[in-house]
């Protein structure tokens, strides 16, 4: 399967790119992708063809400046966690849904973006939310590298300081100066930028997956957040994992995704509404 031409949506001075892959059916669940740092939309083609099979219509949306969306992340770029959020809603506002259910999947840091577009739009139209490998970085949740994880996002939201953006030195892709300071914060306190108690009150279903052996994102890291989780129904998964093309444990999943699929699909059938995607045999 091919996905048709990127759409282009306009966010002020950035425009961001959505990958469509449409389901044969017209009153397919809506799947909507949100990648995680640094990594472009395309990377995605293989979940998203998984979860066509299984029976949503895709769209996989690449955050500012990363992949198809424009301009690239620069010193010029002023956007934040914030704006990662609101993209979140514009993106959702432009598809028109109408009665179709709505998905969103998060990996990374677009998990965190979806999570908080939750807390700050309690209305927003989206039926659950699956959360792979994604989760606040909070140093004190990686029980073996966690002065590592300190000193790192430390120095990697300094640097951005300085430069006034991340130009993508070993990790992450060039990103904004305020992404980069925003997740740095959110590292060193464990805690969404301004945004905790917001969290605390999302009642939309969330499914949250970490992956064995996955270094950037434990187990413990995505315990962590889901705790912060009161009011929302979660369902904890852990998956083994998923050797592929040599690709670290957090990446690795997009490229074989037939174990997430599944998950993602046995969670979201049982959620109320008839017109969730049925069930994979």
């Amino acid at each position: 399967m091919s996905p048709t031409d990127p759409e282009f949506l306009d966010r002020g001075s950035d425009r961001l790119a959505l990958h469509h892959y449409p389901s044969p059916s017209p009153t397919a669940p809506v799947a909507v992708v949100l990648p995680a740092m640094g990594a472009a939309a395309r990377f995605y083609r293989p979940l998203a063809e998984s979860l066509v099979a299984a029976g949503f219509a895709v769209v996989v949306a690449d955050l500012r400046g990363t992949g198809d969306s424009r301009p690239r992340a620069g010193r010029s770029s002023r956007y934040g966690y914030a704006d990662l959020a609101d993209d979140v809603g514009a993106v959702l506002a432009e598809l028109k849904a109408d009665d179709r259910r709505v998905l969103l999947i998060g990996h990374s840091l677009g998990g965190q973006a979806g999570l908080l577009h939750l807390a700050t739009t309690p209305d927003a139209p989206v039926d659950g939310i699956a959360l792979v490998a994604a989760a606040v970085p909070y140093w004190r949740a990686y029980p073996r590298h966690g002065l590592v994880i300190w000193a790192s996002t430390q120095a990697i939201g300094a640097v951005s300081t300085v430069l006034r953006f991340w130009p993508g030195w070993t990790f992450g892709g060039r990103q904004a100066r305020r992404v980069m300071t925003d997740w740095a914060r959110t590292a060193r306190t464990g805690r969404f930028p301004g945004a905790d108690a917001a969290v605390a009150d999302v009642t939309t279903p969330v499914l949250a997956i970490s992956i064995d052996g996955d270094i950037y994102t434990p187990h413990e890291a995505v315990d962590h957040t889901a705790a912060k989780l009161r009011r929302a129904p979660v369902r904890r998964e852990r998956i083994a994992r998923v050797k592929a093309e040599g690709r670290p444990a957090h990446f690795s999943w997009v490229r074989a995704p037939e174990p997430v699929t599944a998950l993602i699909q046995d969670w979201f059938a049982g959620l109320n509404g008839s017109d969730a995607a049925e069930k994979i045999t």
